[in-house]
């Protein structure tokens, strides 16, 4: 399994017929992409491009994605390979329940 920190991502949205994908990068080199297809469509196996890796959601999986990207720290990208009955994604560390939050004043 491959596991590398995410230092910094973009999004895309591109026009015409491409998904909106987000870019993942780390140590300044992009280390894959998560591609948004359409909704209630069949996705296409995971798979490595080079030393890049291409992982696919639903466009509907768009909203969990970034805001994980965006709250979570440290993330990383993980991937155990192509074809069925391999589990890739982003994840973040363990974290203690509650996140040491404080509770509100009384």
């Amino acid at each position: 399994m491959k596991i590398t920190k995410i230092d910094t991502y973009e999004t895309i949205y591109s026009a015409n017929t491409f998904y909106p994908r987000i870019e993942l990068k780390s140590g300044g080199k992009t280390i894959g992409q998560l591609i948004f297809e359409s909704n209630g469509s069949s996705l296409p196996l995971d798979t490595t491009s080079g030393e890049e890796v291409n992982l696919y959601y639903h466009r509907d999986d768009f909203g969990n994605v970034i805001d994980l990207l965006r709250h979570e720290k440290p993330m990383y990208l993980w991937f155990n390979g192509s074809g069925t009955g391999f589990e890739n994604g982003i994840k973040s560390t363990p974290e203690p329940v509650g996140e040491r939050e404080k509770p509100p004043a009384r």
